[in-house]
């Protein structure tokens, strides 16, 4: 059974940083698409960033230049980087899992989720 745990999160000042984790159990990470989406408040889920099975990564226009996705498969953790952050940062941050066989690696096809983290930004 896959299962992903997230950390990081918290209230940070505009123009801080923030790394958040991910670690997972039950799957192999060099054989499956993760990927960081998260809902601000009132908002629908939205995809952030995704990594493939063999480290390709994309990332949503306003991720782009300030967020950084990136995984350590020996220790089946997966995480995000963000930068220069925004108050429209504000938002709960989950991770998820898919088998490679779900390629692409965009897409809502997720199969398994994370709790979340909640990461507020204050102007």
């Amino acid at each position: 059974q896959v299962q992903l745990e997230e950390s990081g999160g918290g209230s940070v000042q505009a123009g801080g940083s923030l790394r958040l984790s991910c670690t997972g159990s039950g799957y192999t990470g060099s054989t499956y698409c993760m990927a960081w989406f998260r809902q601000p408040p009132g908002k629908e889920r939205e995809e952030v960033a995704t990594i493939s099975p063999h480290g390709s990564t994309t990332y949503a226009d306003s991720a782009k230049g300030r967020f950084t996705i990136s995984k350590d498969n020996a220790k089946n953790t997966l995480y995000l980087e963000i930068n220069r952050l925004k108050p429209e940062d504000t938002a709960m941050y989950y991770c998820a899992a898919k088998p490679g066989a779900l390629y692409p690696c965009t897409g809502r096809t997720y199969t398994t989720w994370g709790q979340g983290t909640q990461v507020t930004v204050s102007s």
